[in-house]
Formats: structure tokens, sequence, C-alpha cells
């Protein structure tokens, strides 16, 4: 029997031992993995991976398990196994499932040229070109450079006793360089990651070897020419969308998990302040604001039609124009907090349980070009990229310390490059300052940790250039 038909007598099997709800997940995975120091390979690994999870509810309580033997007898253990699991538990508070829409349907990610018709050579001589590029951008600054290229291609097929079938192919391709610089007494470190869903033609029509290259010279110049700066007042700072990728990823899309707000997640992951101003449905920044999560941008990292638990996934816009508005829910939390699940499930593999993820999580765009934000600031400065940063438990105090930074005077972009800039703000601070978002929208990628076992999830961490006015900077 292949997978499909396996998955499907795991469903009826679970059904027949009188489980409420039973999910199955046929995953069939190939992995190749690049990874070079300065140059040199580390390591070339190709890896294949195949085999079912699955999800029982019995009684209001929960089971999951899976198994990497794609046979009758091995799925049905594991359903034994998973539904007395289920049958032990003890909950003050019943799971149920949010009612949704029955699909039967298959989707996939559009490839022009799949990873398998690659030649060898060509793999290792792009990593190795690019390597080259960025050292000879450094200078002689880049004293230490990893570089880590991915190609991943799924085949999965998810089934429910609910009535819903849902098959997809997937391809993903992932670049992450990592960047020591050192100039005389300083040092600076970069690391950057971009990815696509697509196949490996996405190097080529995005350019990527001269993006990360850029990378490279930007690191060269900040370790090289940036000074320590004093500021003794509040003033306006202009973020690239690598910056406000990452605080609409860690100061909005983490505190809007359902799982999150209910709990489930506080030993691992942390809680979320939103805990305490659901029933408010506040104003927690200013009308310029709003901020999407959308998993149906083709191209992106975190890109998919259906979620691991069948539903339809749309944008979820998380604040809309500075208010509250939505939160990533799956059917489980959907039904708790009394709304239709948003799509939001999804795991790393078929031995991971499903859970609610963001997927490419960013400010939406404006009306201004990034000229015309830079062009009404008096006294400030432009944040391009970040070196390191830091949020608290329940995402909202926040520290983002910049990397290739400038001084902005009189609406012109100087020459002066700022050590090491801080800004130190709470979620309100970020939200309540935002007064222009450009048109302008910029591609990072990242893999985003949560849950226990962890499960690094890829998503998109890119959007606009914004414009904070009137925020202390260190």
């Amino acid at each position: 029997m292949d997978g499909k038909d396996v998955a499907d007598h795991a469903v009826e099997y679970g059904d027949s031992l009188g489980a409420d709800y039973v999910e199955a997940r046929y995953i069939r995975s190939k992995d190749d993995n690049y990874i070079t120091r300065n140059g040199k390979f580390l390591g070339i690994q190709k890896k294949e991976s195949r085999g079912i999870g699955i999800r029982v509810l019995v009684d209001g309580c929960m089971g999951f398990g899976s198994t990497n033997s794609v046979n009758r007898k091995a799925v049905e253990d594991t359903i034994d196994s998973v539904v007395g699991m289920a049958k032990l538990s003890r909950r003050g508070t019943p799971i149920r499932l949010s009612d949704e829409k029955t699909v039967r349907t298959k989707w996939s990610v559009p490839v022009k040229r799949p990873f398998a018709d690659v030649p060898e050579d060509e793999k290792r001589n792009y990593i190795k070109e690019l390597d080259k590029s960025i050292k000879r951008a450094g200078k002689r600054t880049i004293k230490n450079r990893i570089l880590f290229m991915n190609m991943n291609t799924a085949d999965k097929y998810t089934t429910t006793s609910h009535g819903s079938r849902v098959r997809a192919n997937t391809s993903l391709i992932s670049i992450m360089t990592v960047m020591n610089a050192r100039y005389k007494d300083r040092k600076e470190q970069k690391m950057v990651t971009l990815g696509s869903s697509s196949g490996w033609e996405w190097l080529k029509e995005e350019n990527i070897m001269s993006e990360l290259t850029g990378q490279g010279e930007s690191l060269y110049k900040t370790v090289s020419y940036a000074k320590d700066h004093t500021f003794n007042r509040p003033m306006d700072v202009v973020v690239a969308g690598e910056v406000s990728g990452i605080m609409a990823h860690e100061n909005v899309g983490h505190p809007s998990e359902g799982d999150r707000i209910l709990g489930r997640e506080a030993a691992q992951a942390g809680e979320s302040f939103y805990s305490d101003i659901l029933d408010e449905n506040p104003q927690i920044g200013n009308e310029e604001v709003t901020i999407i999560d959308d998993p149906t941008l083709k191209g992106s990292p975190g890109y998919y039609r259906y979620d691991e638990e069948c539903v339809k996934a749309r944008p979820r816009y998380l604040i809309k124009n500075g208010r509250l508005n939505e939160l990533l829910l799956n059917r489980e939390c959907a039904y708790r907090f009394d709304k239709k699940s948003n799509a939001s499930a999804r795991s790393t593999s078929y031995s991971r349980e499903p859970i609610p993820r963001m997927s490419n999580t960013f400010f939406e765009p404006g009306d201004h070009t990034k000229e015309e934000l830079i062009e009404d600031v008096k006294n400030g400065i432009l944040l391009n990229s970040f070196t390191e940063w830091n949020i608290d438990d329940r995402r909202f105090h926040s520290k983002y310390v910049g990397l290739e930074a400038y001084l902005i005077k009189n609406g012109e972009v100087t020459d002066t490059m700022v050590r090491r800039p801080v800004l130190e703000l709470t979620t309100y601070g970020i939200l309540r300052n935002v007064d222009a978002v450009s048109k302008e929208y910029e591609s990072r990628m990242a893999p985003c940790g949560k849950s226990d076992p962890m499960q690094p999830i890829p998503v998109s961490v890119g959007g606009p250039h914004v414009r904070l006015r009137k925020v202390v900077v260190g």
C-alpha cells in the first residue's frame, strides 16, 4: 500500500475505535544540504524521510503519535497507543474543534527547475562562487564566513474523519550566511537568511548572489566606519524591511498565537500580553499600522494553500488600522475563542503535532516612498539592518540593536554611520509611534522556533520601511 492508502486506513481504523476525530498526515520529504566555511565544504547531506502522524480526539482529550513504518500494522499500533493516551488524560476544559468546511483538493508550489534536475557540480559551484563573492565584498574584514544552502521537497497527504482530503507538493530553497568581521579592535557579526517556495530558478531570478554580496559589503562598511554616538533627545527613526519584519514577527505575530494566549506555550515559548487586553478590543497602534500574516503569498518561504488541518489559507489581519483585529488560530483554539479557524495549523514534519504558527508577517505597505519617509526627518537615524534583538516572554518589552545605520540630517541620509544604535521599546512604544509606511517591500526569511520538541518552521520576516517618531535611541 502507498502512503495515501495507509493514511486512509488510519482514519478508518481510528473511527472504528470510537474516536470523535481522527487525522492522519502522510509526508515524504527530501532534503539536500550544503555547508561551507570560508569556502571549504564542511558537509553535504542528502536525506529522505517518510512517515505518518496521527491525532485522535477522544472524550475531549487529544492524543498524538507517529510512525515511520508506512503499513497498516504500524498505524494500527500507533492509533491504539494514542487512543489509550487520550483516554488516560484528564482535562478541566475538554478539547473541541471548530466546525470547518470539508474540502477535497490538491495544490502545489510552482517550480520551473526542480532540484533533482540540477547537476551536483552546479550546486557545489554556486555556493563556492557565493562565498568568493562575499569574501571580495568584505575587503579582508570578513574573517569567517559560513554558508548553509538547503533544498527541500515534500509530498503530503492529509485525511480526516470529518471528510477532508488534501494533497500537496511543496518545494523550498533557502540560503543562510553567518559573517564575522573584524577591523582593528572592532568586531561585528551578520546573519542573513533568504528563501523561497520555488525551485532552483529562484537563485537567478531574484539575483540572490548579488543580494548576499551586498550584505557582505554592508558588514565591511559597518565594521570599518561606524562610530559611537550619544543621543540626548528622542529622535525619528526609519527602519528598513529587515528591521520592521522582525518587529512585526516578534512584537505582533507571536503574541497573536492562540495557544500562547491560552497558556499552552507558557513553559516552552512563553505567554502573550494579549491575555490582559483581549476583552478591551484595544487600539494598540496608530491608524497607519496594519500588520498582516499572509500564507498565500506565492514564492514566500511561508507559502501554503491549506494548513495541516485542511483549512483553506487566507491573509490574517492581526492588527488593522492600529486596532487588535485577529488572532492566529487552529481548530482547537478557534473553538475556545468562538471563531473559525484561519488556517494557522502548521508542523515541521509528520512526527510533530500541528500548532498555531505564523507564515509571512509584515507591516502592510503604505503610500509613501522610502525617500519621502526620510525627507520629513530633520534629525534621526536610518536602520537598514539589525545585529541583535531581545524580547520578554510576554512579547511586550523588546530591544533591537542596529547594524548598518546612518544619521539623517535635514531630510537626507548622511555618510555618518552609527555604531550599534539601540531601540528599547515596548510593543506599544513601537506601534504607537509609527506615522508612515513605505510602498517598497523587502523579503527576508527566518526559521521561527516554537514548541517542545522544537519546531523551526520557515517564515518571512521582511516588510516595508517604517518611520517611528520621537523615540529614545540608546
